[in-house]
């Protein structure tokens, strides 16, 4: 049997999620004007994921720690560095998450429309990512603003343009941790603890410390700002489901409905990945050294595993839900997400009697290669 995969598919300027949903019903797989071998579906997703051996993960010119590594680097990186991550390292910030996110909220100005992406959101993010790390509130402000050049440098599809951001980020990390000294206590900061980190008894080298940072703080920073804007929409949106979150919910709860929402439309648009090896998809044959995009948003779609996709099941649709990955893979930063983000919420519904959209100004929609929402304006109450 043969499989037509259309070539040349251009997502510029669309909503990838609209985007996608076009193409899933009659399309597995798709080619893109990249060059890129895109996969659609759940089951095609979810099989190149736990198939490290065949999909390499070292997709990019430049080594990219510990998400862009194979094999026993990989594992011993993760090894390493999951620990930082864990829930029990991340117990003793929630307090700290709580208190900024407890200040920010307050500081919303009510009756006024608010961005709940870049005036809420990333504002949380660089707030309680530099707390985390133990970074000094003066480099917030460039924090804040650098999202922005991301996120516009990623629209533009200018490598050139791309590049110079990523190293403008890593210089604001070379100058945090000029003077910084390892240390693996309990009590020191993550940063100074990510320092001490040994990869099979070496220390960690200076190059791969200012990566894991990038893939900790750059990547999570726009995430967890994009995610804002898909909750808050979720929420003022859906009266009945805000009204039962203000009644009180579990941690186990919020944390299920916040991943459903995100689900529903995850901003976490795909990763990449090179075969290894001809691989056959579907019918498809991929050959070797071939691009491969891991499309997460259309995969959590996917209307054969969920149904009507836009319908909210929290707890039957979470054995599906590829918002964090899959496999050896799977985001290494998925728990701070998820503590992040309820907090946040929490914050949110505690602190307002009425979260709503401002009817005076639209929604914007992100386009490809972003996802989510590019604004929400809100009004808090």
């Amino acid at each position: 049997m043969s499989f037509h995969v259309p070539d040349g598919i251009s997502p510029a300027g669309r909503d990838l999620r609209e985007y996608t949903d076009e193409l899933r019903p009659a399309h597995g797989i798709v080619r893109n004007d990249r060059d890129e071998w895109v996969l659609l579906r759940h089951d095609l997703v979810r099989r190149a994921a736990l198939d490290a051996a065949s999909f390499s993960s070292a997709a990019s010119r430049f080594r990219q720690v510990p998400n862009g590594l194979d094999g026993a680097e990989h594992s011993a990186f993760r090894e390493a560095l999951d620990p930082l991550l864990s829930a029990g390292a991340l117990a003793r910030h929630v307090p700290v998450f709580e208190r900024v996110a407890a200040e920010l909220v307050a500081s919303l100005p009510r009756g006024t429309s608010i961005d709940a992406v870049g005036g809420i959101g990333a504002l949380f993010a660089v707030r309680a990512q530099s707390a985390w790390l133990g970074w000094p509130t003066d480099v917030e402000d460039r924090l804040v603003a650098w999202i922005g050049e991301n996120y516009a440098a990623t629209r533009s599809g200018d490598l050139a343009r791309t590049r110079q951001v990523a190293e403008h980020f890593d210089d604001i990390i070379r100058e945090v941790l000029a003077g910084r000294s390892p240390d693996a206590s309990p009590d020191a900061d993550v940063t100074d603890q990510l320092l001490a980190v040994t990869i099979d008894g070496a220390p960690i080298a200076h190059d791969d410390v200012v990566s894991v940072l990038r893939n900790w703080t750059g990547g999570d920073l726009g995430s967890i700002a994009l995610c804002t804007g898909v909750l808050v929409h979720g929420l003022a949106t859906a009266p009945a489901l805000q009204a039962r979150l203000r009644s009180g919910v579990s941690d186990v709860e919020l944390d299920a409905i916040c991943d459903e929402l995100l689900r529903r439309d995850s901003p976490f648009i795909g990763n990449r990945r090179v075969t290894t090896c001809p691989v056959e998809l579907d019918g498809v044959q991929i050959p070797a050294g071939a691009k491969v995009k891991l499309h997460w948003t259309s995969a959590n779609r996917d209307e054969n595993v969920f149904g009507d996709p836009d319908v909210l099941d929290a707890a039957g649709n979470a054995p599906h839900n590829l918002v964090y990955g899959i496999g050896a893979h799977v985001c290494p930063g998925r728990t701070l997400a998820t503590i992040e983000l309820r907090t946040l919420v929490r914050a949110l519904l505690a602190g307002t009697s009425t979260l709503a959209l401002d009817d005076a100004a639209e929604p914007v929609r992100e386009v490809a290669p972003v996802g989510g929402w590019a604004s929400v304006p809100v009004l808090v109450g």
